[in-house]
This record gives structure tokens, C-alpha cells and sequence, in this order.
């Protein structure tokens, strides 16, 4: 038996220990889901979906014990509670969305365009779904795909992250309230990803870009779909009809929430020349006056880095601006308190294309502000990335904003806000570039990813006999 232990970010110490399924465990897992599908299937949407609502029900009684697991990985309070309440709004949506969505599939026979035949569809889940997940929304992205999975008919076999994987123990409690939910957890690392990957019909994926080229390869070598969830670097372009106290207050929260561990954290600023001294400044005075939550964990707008070493590389995209001829506003160090590793939000100006906060992903609470004097170089600007996950746009007005917004190769775009694919599930959205792979989670392409089709064609006339195909019979 292996046992992995998990680091509280508050304290750094390694204060919690797991059992880490081994490839036996995952297979009888995986064999055991396989087994139950076909009934589980067989329901019906309706019935399935009245079963997604019981386990919302029990999620929301179980609420405090889940929302405490998770505060003491991620560092935080407040954003733990509304991840528990996004996982029951989550199972509610798709209760009420599924089977509608489900019953008004195409099933009607339909002439062939090939003379005397009709097609219809018929419509089948993948048996065994599979999930790999990442430490920053611990609980929405173990399940953001799963529930969907469910509602469609799918069995479902999830790795949460080792970096956190508390919540898990109050989940399995959750489920025994709801035996016939075919959902389960393998807990480990990189090795049980893999396993996973080689146990199931479809892999959704959620992490960094290196890691999901992996992950794709892996499902190529068994020819099953892989549904990648990549990094970001979110730009959101302010222009000069923009009112610049506004759009620094949606800077500031579109980047640092979660203390910019999210993957639709804006990341670049580009700002018209015209209002760039007044927007720096109230982005600058913005900032300082975010708390961290140290010492009192409930006070606070942003907690440590969950992950410490992701803390030491937002200081090394720091230090090689500065470096480079960049100004720190506000922030700009990392802090170890007590074991637990903060950055408060860094402004930075004068700051180049070159530099590595420009160009890597960051993941923390830093804002680089770019200033442009043509709306069509900051375009440009904009999509210099190899990623293309969202983008925002700040202007005088809505149809301003959407000129801007379409020019812009990313597969959400935000106007007149930031960072609004983390509040609205229902706009289907397709990554470009390096951020992503494969149907979009959002909207209904979100379940019917999950739904294979099969055509039923019928011979409405005479079948041909063998002598059609006699040879030399048309010489």
C-alpha cells in the first residue's frame, strides 16, 4: 500500500495522508462502474435526472463538512463555500436540462439521399467516462464534466488532484446516500492519470498545456476521445471611450480572484493611451487595498498560492521584468508567512511583449499593463499567444466592445466585464490554439459530447440480389 501525503497551504506541512489507488484498485474501480452502466443507462433521463437531485441534496446538507476539506486546501474560505454550492447548482441545471435536451434528439426516419433507403439516429453514452482534475477549483473541476457525463448516461471514474485531495473523504459519505450513482474517485498522482486513461471510453482533462499534450497522446494509444480544458493567457484590451475607474475595478477582480489561480484570470491589460495614467493609477490604489488573508484565514480577499512552487515562479516573471525595465506599482514580492506563501496584486507598467509575464502563463495575482496608441496594434498584441482560451474588452459602450471582441482568436470573450466564463455555464465555447481540445464543457454541447450516434438505415424497397454484382453482365 502507498500512502501520499497532501501540504496544507496555510502552514506548509504536510498534514494530511492518503491511500493511492494502485492499477488493481483502478481496474476492480473501472470493472465495477462498467458493470453498473448499462442499468444506470437503461433509467431514463428522467429518472436519472431525479437521482442527480438527491445527490444535490445530500451535497447541500453535507455542505460544511465539504466547504471546511476544502478550505484547508486551498487556503480558502469564502471561494470553498461557493464551489460546494456550484456543485449542487451544477447537478440542478443539468437535472432540469438533460432530459429535455435528451428527448429532443433527432429520431426521426428520414429519406436517404441513396433511393429506396431511410436513415434515423439512435443515440448511446460512452460506458465509462473518465476525469483528470486540477488543485485550483478542486470540487467544481473534479465534477464540471461528470455531472454532464452522468446526466447522459455514462458511468464516471474521477482522479482529483493529489495536490488536494480532502474532499474526497466527505464525498464518499455524500455518495453512499445515493448508491446507484455510478460515480467513483482513484486518488494518486501522474501514474494513476495514466491508469485511468487506459480504463476508460472518454478522458476529459483539465490542467497545463505540457501536461494535456500528454494526456491526448496517452488516449490516442487507446483511440478514445480526449476533451482538454488548457491554460490561458487571458488579454483584455481598455480602450479610450472606457471610463477608467470602472475598468480598473473589473481589471483588478477579473485577475486576481483566487488569487489568479484560474484559468480565465486576465493576465495581459492593454490600455489606450488617452486614459492609461488615470487607469494605472486607480488600478494601483485598487490594489493595495486588497487584503490578503493572513493572519485571520476569514478576512481577507486573497489567500496563499495552493501550490508553493507556483509562487516562485510568479516571482522569477516578476524579477525578469523588473529586470527588463518594468515598474512594480503595487505588490510585486512574495511573501512566506507562517508557511503559507502570498503575493498581494502586482501592477506592473512598462512592461514588453518579450517578457516572460507576456508570454507564459502565470497563474497569480499579477496585472501587466501594456499602453497603445493604435487599437488595431493592441489587437494584435492581444493575440500574440500560443494560447486562446478568453478575452475581455472594456469600452465606451457594447457594440464598441463587440468590434473589438471578434478580432480577438479566443474562444469566450467577455464585454464590458472580465473573466465571465467562470459566472455563465451556458455559452458554448471552443478554445483556440494551445488552450484546449476537443467539444465545448459550456451550454448543451456540454452533455451531448457525451452521446454517441448511431444510424439505423432501412431498406424500404427490395434488397439486391448477388447478381448485381455479377461480372460482365452490363458488357
Amino acid at each position: 500500500m502507498t500512502v501520499m501525503s497532501a501540504r496544507n497551504p496555510r502552514t506548509g506541512e504536510l498534514d494530511y495522508e492518503f491511500v493511492v489507488s494502485s492499477r488493481a484498485d483502478i481496474a476492480a474501480e473501472a470493472a465495477r462502474l462498467r458493470a453498473a452502466q448499462p442499468a444506470w443507462e437503461a433509467l431514463g433521463p428522467e429518472d436519472r435526472a431525479q437521482v442527480l437531485l438527491r445527490f444535490a441534496d445530500a451535497v447541500e446538507a453535507a455542505a460544511p463538512q465539504l466547504a471546511e476539506a476544502l478550505a484547508i486546501d486551498t487556503g480558502r474560505h469564502a471561494i470553498a463555500a461557493i464551489e460546494v454550492d456550484g456543485l449542487a447548482r451544477s447537478l440542478r441545471r443539468w437535472a432540469e436540462r438533460g432530459p429535455a435536451l435528451i428527448a429532443g434528439l433527432d429520431r426521426e426516419a428520414k429519406p436517404s439521399a441513396s433511393p429506396g433507403f431511410e436513415i434515423r439516429a439512435d443515440y448511446t453514452a460512452f460506458p465509462l467516462f473518465g476525469a483528470i482534475a486540477p488543485w485550483n477549483f478542486p470540487i467544481v473541476l473534479s465534477h464540471i464534466d461528470a455531472v454532464p457525463a452522468l446526466m447522459a448516461g455514462c458511468a464516471a471514474l474521477v482522479k482529483p488532484s493529489e495536490v488536494t485531495p480532502r474532499f474526497v473523504e466527505p464525498m464518499l459519505e455524500v455518495l453512499a446516500q445515493v448508491p446507484e450513482l455510478p460515480l467513483a474517485y482513484v486518488m494518486g498522482g501522474a501514474d494513476v492519470g495514466q491508469a485511468l486513461i487506459e480504463e476508460v471510453d472518454y478522458i476529459c482533462f483539465t490542467g497545463s498545456t505540457a501536461t494535456g499534450k500528454k494526456v491526448a497522446e496517452a488516449a490516442a494509444r487507446q483511440l478514445i476521445p480526449a476533451n482538454l480544458e488548457l491554460g490561458g493567457k487571458d488579454p483584455m484590451i481598455v480602450t479610450a471611450n472606457a471610463d477608467p475607474e470602472w475598468a480598473a475595478r473589473i481589471a483588478l477582480r477579473s485577475s486576481i480572484v483566487a488569487t489568479g489561480q484560474a484559468c480565465q484570470s486576465i493576465e495581459r491589460i492593454f490600455v489606450a493611451r488617452e486614459i492609461a495614467e488615470p487607469f494605472l493609477a486607480a488600478l494601483a490604489d485598487a490594489a493595495k487595498a486588497v487584503a490578503i488573508t493572513f493572519p485571520d484565514p476569514r478576512k481577507g480577499h486573497i489567500g496563499p498560492f495552493i501550490f508553493p512552487s507556483q509562487g516562485q515562479k510568479v516571482q522569477e516573471q516578476i524579477d525578469d521584468a523588473l529586470a527588463r525595465g518594468a515598474r512594480v506599482l503595487s505588490g510585486g514580492r512574495v511573501e512566506n508567512l507562517d508557511g503559507g506563501v502570498y503575493l498581494r496584486p502586482t501592477v506592473m507598467a512598462d512592461v514588453s511583449s518579450d517578457m516572460a509575464v507576456m508570454q507564459e502563463e502565470t497563474f497569480g495575482p499579477v496585472l501587466p499593463v501594456t499602453v497603445f496608441d493604435d487599437l488595431e496594434q493592441a489587437v494584435v498584441q492581444a493575440n500574440n499567444t500560443d494560447y486562446g482560451l478568453s478575452a475581455a474588452v472594456l469600452a465606451g459602450s457594447t457594440a464598441e466592445a463587440a468590434k473589438i471582441g471578434m478580432q480577438l482568436e479566443a474562444g469566450a470573450i467577455s464585454l464590458q466585464d472580465g473573466a465571465l466564463t467562470s459566472m455563465v455555464s451556458d455559452a458554448t465555447n471552443h478554445s483556440r490554439k494551445a488552450s484546449g481540445l476537443g467539444p465545448s464543457r459550456m451550454g448543451d454541447e456540454g452533455l451531448l459530447r457525451f452521446l454517441r450516434r448511431r444510424a439505423i438505415i432501412i431498406q424500404t424497397g427490395e434488397a439486391l440480389p448477388i447478381d448485381a454484382y455479377r461480372e460482365g453482365q452490363n458488357s
